[in-house]
């Protein structure tokens, strides 16, 4: 079993960053993965106090299917967040201090339309999270699973639609899903898989067109009695891994 494919998601329901490889510390998730996310004005987050809430709450592509189209960069090393829109429109801020996440959020408004509710706000806060599961989650696809969906369904999936962190080879079609519980080694880190993936409308958007094309939800409880596709894990020890590195299951607690 092997990593094939590494991503982080910096602006939540935004394009994928490819990465080499990743260092993860317990209790964390891939670095920049899922760091920003536009709040819609009647979400309720406090950046003060912030906690858990459901991605209605943000843009996001089960509600905003437009922004497949969005092209978002993001530079640790200066804090340099860029997106471009598909009519050439861009901006290029630093999404680290208030004043770029201000001007980033009023661009992120308007190509939202009349899909924004109220005053959205573009928001960072060291150390949270804005992911999809309460806590901080890394996020595995076993990629002959989605090539056993698409074969049943006789059509392509995109793997962009389903935005996990890691696509990994080697094992069965829907293998993983006996992983539940077990701890794996993932080059130099150790994580624990604690659920499977529950897949939601987002899915049904191309990332190449950002229509809504396919029913993925449909499809999986049709033909699987679920709508899972991947599974969550959590960092127990940290370490790094690579786009290459060897993944084995190490077994229960």
């Amino acid at each position: 079993m092997r990593i094939e494919y590494l991503y982080r998601f910096p602006v939540k329901g935004l394009t994928a960053e490819a990465l080499e490889e990743a260092t993860v510390e317990p209790g964390g998730t891939i670095p920049w993965d899922r760091t920003f996310a536009l709040a819609q004005g009647d979400s309720g987050f406090d950046p003060a106090n912030p906690t858990w809430l459901p991605k209605a709450n943000f843009m996001c592509l089960a509600r905003n299917a437009r922004i497949a189209k969005l092209a978002a960069f993001f530079e640790p090393r200066t804090g340099s967040l860029t997106l471009r829109a598909p009519d050439g429109a861009e901006i290029s801020e630093n999404a680290l201090r208030p004043t770029g996440r201000e001007k980033l959020g009023a661009f992120l408004a308007e190509y939202l339309g009349e899909e924004a509710r109220g005053a959205p706000r573009f928001e960072y806060v060291e150390g949270h999270s804005f992911c999809d599961v309460r806590g901080k989650v890394v996020s595995m696809i076993n990629m002959a699973s989605l090539h056993d969906l698409e074969a049943k369904v006789g059509a392509r999936r995109h793997r962009r639609r389903f935005r996990a962190n890691v696509w990994f080879s080697g094992v069965p079609a829907w293998g993983e899903r006996a992983w539940i519980g077990q701890q794996i080694q993932m080059g130099g880190a150790v994580l624990k898989v604690i659920r499977n993936i529950p897949r939601c409308p987002a899915t049904e958007v191309n990332p190449e067109t950002a229509e809504r094309d396919a029913n993925p939800v449909a499809e999986l409880t049709r033909l699987y009695g679920h709508k899972d596709l991947g599974v969550y894990a959590e960092v127990i020890e940290g370490g790094r891994f690579s786009a290459g590195d060897a993944i084995e299951v190490l077994g229960g607690d």
